[in-house]
């Protein structure tokens, strides 16, 4: 569990915060409800592993040290996210670390992760998905068939 003392100044990134803060809102989950939710699926017996301030302070970014393998993954449960998301927001927000793919808005960040976790029939579907989306907008003069942002 982290505790109070884990709180202090936070780092200059803050993607892990804003991603968690941003999902709360999207799911209308309370702190409690969320610090309660925060269950490492993998030993579910341990409870939730962040207290509700601890949480707050997560979320306002004034943790100085990263979560854990497990509390990324009870993160990623309680806000309901794939794990790799939760864990590159980590990644970016503690260690500085941002791969070229990652760095675009916070619903693409989502998607890639997911993409991540599909299998092959999956992501056959997501592909004739994407070609359908692209295909409309396209046809209907938005611009926005090339992928840039």
């Amino acid at each position: 569990m982290v505790t109070a003392e884990d709180a202090a100044e936070g780092t200059e990134r803050t993607d892990l915060s804003d991603l968690l803060r941003d999902r709360m809102a999207e799911l209308d989950l309370s702190l409690r409800a969320a610090a309660d939710a925060t269950i490492d699926r993998r030993h579910p017996e341990n409870g939730p592993l962040y207290k509700k301030g601890t949480l707050d302070n997560l979320l306002k970014n004034q943790v100085a040290r990263a979560p854990s393998e497990a509390q990324c993954r009870a993160l990623a449960a309680a806000f309901r996210l794939p794990d790799v998301a939760v864990q590159r927001a980590v990644a970016a927000q503690y260690q500085g670390f941002v791969a070229e793919r990652w760095n675009r808005s916070e619903k693409a960040r989502v998607l890639v992760a997911r993409i991540d976790e599909m299998d092959d029939e999956a992501l056959e579907d997501l592909s004739q998905m994407a070609d359908i989306v692209l295909r409309r907008r396209e046809q209907s003069g938005s611009g926005q068939g090339s992928g840039q942002d």
